[in-house]
């Protein structure tokens, strides 16, 4: 029972780490680039996307294709920034539980 007792401890202090952690990502901005600074993004460390700019020089007809495929560009930096967060963000928040190989949180 003891051993119970002290996976319950465990959970309880995981799941407050984890509403924590899911505060902090909301209120976190991560910052995605592409064309050397000239399509820049940014995203919630929830994924949601909160500002762009670009470069006045991308504004012409001309350009459509190539901005579009920076704005593709900056998002995926931005997003890959965001996963790595999130991966470092969780492995704080599961510190010291012993969890499964291959378990993925939250559920």
């Amino acid at each position: 029972m003891k051993n119970l007792g002290n996976m319950l401890k465990q959970a309880q202090q995981m799941q407050t780490r984890m509403a924590e952690m899911q505060a902090k990502l909301e209120a976190t901005e991560v910052e995605g680039q592409a064309g050397a600074g000239m399509v820049k993004l940014k995203l919630t460390g929830k994924g949601e996307l909160r500002r762009i700019a670009i470069d006045p020089s991308l504004m012409t007809a001309e350009d459509r294709e190539v901005l579009e495929d920076l704005i593709l560009a900056a998002h995926a930096d931005a997003k890959q920034k965001v996963e790595a967060m999130m991966a470092e963000e969780m492995q704080k928040a599961t510190a010291g539980m012993n969890l499964p190989a291959g378990l993925k949180l939250p559920f």
